[in-house]
């Protein structure tokens, strides 16, 4: 068989294209009529030249098209600082991350953590001190100071959020009408935690949580 001929088939058969071989006389017993060579050679070059046009086709489909270009838009190469701040999201950005969104579990879930710091929040206001562990009154202190926030503003916005927290809605009404002149002068920190001894049994920390 020609080398060349031979070349094309195993390339053929590594890419699996399957072409069909046009009728030309066997290479190796060449024809001695001049007519019949000449024709042998037309079906050698069109076999060659479709080939070509073939192998130009596959690959030119093959290879991977640019996306097309929105109306207005230019072509030129991004630098790291605008990739980097592609999205709309500021450089060094973590909107996706939990950064700083700890919080205190306290053994609990979800609903039972927080039906304890509304029952804590309301107790503490209701009655200026509790005790109890050192976790659980950093925990609640917060919302204590939220309370009497939203107090001393006293709108109806602020009245209907203090009820949807708070359980006794009597107490709501009185800290409505006492925070301001107790605490008006002052604009945050109306609770403290105080350390004490430690339970005794587990030796778990305990604190006091008493408003200022």
């Amino acid at each position: 068989m020609n080398p060349l001929v031979h070349v094309f088939h195993r390339q053929c058969h590594r890419h699996g294209y399957f072409l069909a071989l046009p009728a030309f006389s066997h290479p190796l017993k060449p024809e001695t009529n001049t007519k019949n060579r000449a024709r042998d050679m037309a079906s050698r070059l069109f076999f060659f030249l479709a080939a070509a046009l073939v192998f130009c086709g596959v690959n030119a489909f093959m290879l991977p098209s640019p996306l097309p270009l929105r109306a207005g838009a230019s072509s030129r190469v991004l630098s790291v600082e605008e990739v980097s701040d592609f999205g709309g999201r500021s450089k060094g950005s973590m909107d996706m991350m939990r950064h700083g969104k700890r919080f205190k579990k306290l053994g609990k879930a979800a609903d039972q953590r927080k039906a304890l710091l509304r029952a804590l929040t309301t107790e503490a206001i209701r009655h200026g001190r509790i005790k109890t562990t050192l976790i659980r009154a950093k925990a609640v202190r917060k919302y204590v100071d939220k309370m009497i926030g939203l107090s001393k503003r006293g709108d109806l916005h602020a009245r209907r959020q203090a009820l949807g927290w708070m359980y006794d809605k009597d107490l709501v009404a009185a800290l409505f009408e006492q925070a301001q002149d107790r605490y008006g002068e002052r604009a945050g920190g109306y609770c403290r935690v105080l350390r004490t001894l430690p339970r005794k049994g587990d030796n778990a920390p305990m604190a006091i949580l008493e408003l200022v």
